[in-house]
């Protein structure tokens, strides 16, 4: 494709339609689901941020080049990345492997790890394009969950002055402050955090203590009720575990939802397929176009069209406004009568 091709495509590209239903919606009324393709728009220099399956193998170099893996473990590791369909039991194995036998995770190698490949991430910002979309909901009220280990939503919005939190389902109090709209700019992470790797859940033992807490599973699921998730950079979110527990496996009547999904139309056969099963979640996929490069200019301008949407209460304020001022006018002119009756009295 030749630059003046591209060029045109792209301008097709920027005047594609946005689902009405959609750009509708209030910024309060929405829940972000961040996945990796966030974090690979903004930061696309660090390979681990790509993909779960990136993050394991850039560990596996990490730590081969850390030299705390023996040079047979690193090779078998490697051979289990490529086979493996369930790399959750990879990353498992691998942070046992790396960790004491004593059936303590601390200390452990697989914190060193996770720190020289998420080292410095603030200075890998290179798109921060999606980040400030992000921001500019929340600002308005949107809520923010991600599966993500790494904290670059965060890091960006402190750096424009934002009071930005990590969350993890650790701490019970947090997530129902936050499941109750009281922590604006709050990010969950479901999955945890890199810079606390015994807090990191990857299977369904570490997350037991949250599913068992009916406070806590209520007001999650609630969540998934009431607001519209919009997933953004999700791939196979959910066919995650841990969020197929926290949101789907209870709630009931998914089809009468109306939750979204942005994704790459890559194969036309395989998108209207995705498109009709998910219908059956309650969740109608949208395309931001044929290739990834799309995706920040998609996501930019649909947070603008979402922003710039008055709320309901702003028509109904100026309404009474009007009518209090109508009032107002009738009870002057009444008085200022009264008045001129008086003085010619």
């Amino acid at each position: 494709m030749d630059s003046e091709e591209r060029t045109t495509n792209r301008s097709e590209q920027k005047s594609r339609k946005i689902l009405r239903s959609l750009i509708r919606k209030q910024p309060w009324d929405l829940l972000l689901v961040i996945g990796t393709g966030v974090s690979a728009a903004v930061a696309p220099e660090i390979p681990a941020l790509c993909s779960w399956r990136s993050c394991i193998e850039a560990v596996i170099e990490a730590a081969e080049q850390l030299e705390v893996l023996h040079p047979g473990d690193v090779a078998e590791f490697r051979k289990k990345v490529i086979k493996d369909r369930d790399l959750l039991v990879v990353a498992h194995d691998l942070i046992r492997k790396m960790s004491p036998r004593t059936g303590d995770t601390k200390p452990n190698f697989f914190q060193d790890c996770l720190m020289e490949v998420f080292d410095n991430l603030e200075q890998h910002i290179r798109n921060p394009v999606v980040l400030q979309s992000v921001l500019r909901l929340m600002e308005r009220g949107t809520m923010v969950l991600t599966t993500n280990y790494d904290n670059l939503l965060e890091i960006f919005g402190q750096q424009q002055g934002k009071p930005m939190e990590s969350l993890d389902l650790k701490d019970k109090d947090k997530v129902l402050q936050w499941a109750r709209g009281h922590i604006k700019y709050g990010v969950l992470h479901i999955h945890g955090l890199y810079t606390d790797p015994c807090g990191m859940v990857l299977d369904h033992s570490g997350y037991k203590d949250v599913t068992q807490d009916p406070e806590v599973m209520e007001v999650l699921q609630n969540l998934y009720l009431t607001k519209s998730f919009l997933f953004v950079g999700c791939g196979e979110t959910l066919h995650d575990q841990i969020f197929q527990a926290l949101f789907l496996y209870t709630v009931k009547n998914k089809v009468d939802l109306e939750h979204y999904m942005l994704v790459v139309k890559e194969n036309e056969d395989h998108f209207f397929k995705l498109q009709a099963d998910m219908l059956l979640h309650g969740i109608k996929v949208v395309s931001y176009g044929d290739c990834f490069e799309y995706f920040p200019a998609y996501v930019q301008d649909l947070t603008a069209q979402i922003c710039k949407q008055r709320s309901p209460g702003i028509f109904v304020l100026l309404f009474y406004n009007e009518l209090l001022c109508v009032q107002l006018n009738s009870i002057l002119s009444i008085f200022f009568v009264q008045v001129a009756l008086d003085l010619r009295c």
